[in-house]
């Protein structure tokens, strides 16, 4: 990836990207830890702008700035709040850099962009310890003490031996996603990326792993989570868990292919 594409992050916050741009970033940050990162820092700033009365600031610009710059400026800041592609990758981003505490983080949630980005809470979605089950059982069909809704795929990754099962519903919004995963070692942090038949991916989820694992030796409650995405059951060609390491590299740890 070019370096001019990891300069992009403060053009696309402010929404001045042309659309061929803004598309080409948008693939880059699905894979960069370091522009999501970035990104996220820029949503307060962008909410202050927002508020600023554009006659004031150019008052304020005494500088030789082409006004008109300005102008287009301020402008594509106010469509900023009113584009609903732009607040969804914002959630991305969040889901991509905030990090849950012992028990992770759920849903990434799409909200205003004018609002503080949200503290990592329990919720009904976010990652938990299955009170049954052990390491050796990872196909109980039951996700806390109730039955999954949906399809369910299996997959043991050979190289990892992470195992997982998960349960694709079809909902008008597009697909829920119920995630039961054991062998996953820690301490780590992970993300489930749902990955199109288009090729692009989207990051759904992010949680952390303690030192214990889930579904391990050390730890035999398997780890429950859910999820869902705007992408139909019919455009899913695959559902990954990975890995993040500080670096903001991402390895595949086990792999649903069989949709």
């Amino acid at each position: 990836m070019s370096r001019a594409d990891h300069m992009d992050v403060a053009a696309y916050a402010l929404g001045v990207l042309d659309p061929q741009d803004a598309e080409r970033f948008e693939e880059h940050l699905a894979t960069c830890w370091a522009c999501a990162a970035e990104l996220e820092t820029m949503v307060p700033v962008v909410g202050l702008l927002s508020g600023i009365d554009g006659e004031t600031m150019a008052a304020l610009e005494q500088t030789h700035t082409d006004p008109a710059l300005l102008d287009r400026t301020l402008h594509a800041v106010r469509l900023d709040r009113r584009r609903n592609r732009v607040r969804q990758l914002f959630a991305t981003a969040a889901a991509v850099v905030v990090f849950g505490t012992v028990s992770g983080v759920g849903l990434a949630t799409v909200f205003d962009g004018s609002q503080p980005l949200p503290q990592a809470e329990p919720t009904q979605s976010v990652p938990t310890a299955a009170p049954t089950g052990t390491a050796g059982d990872p196909g109980d069909p039951n996700i806390g003490g109730t039955e999954p809704e949906g399809d369910e795929h299996r997959a043991t990754d050979p190289s990892t031996g992470v195992q997982t099962n998960m349960w694709l519903a079809r909902k008008e919004y597009g697909t829920q996603i119920s995630v039961r995963l054991a062998r996953l070692p820690g301490p780590r942090t992970c993300r489930l990326v749902v990955i199109r038949k288009n090729n692009t991916s989207e990051v759904v989820s992010t949680w952390s792993v303690p030192g214990t694992g889930y579904g391990t030796s050390a730890r035999s409650d398997a780890l429950e989570l859910s999820a869902s995405t705007s992408a139909t059951l019919d455009d899913i060609a695959k559902i990954q868990v990975q890995s993040i390491d500080v670096g903001g590299i991402a390895t595949p740890l086990v792999t649903v292919a069989d949709i």
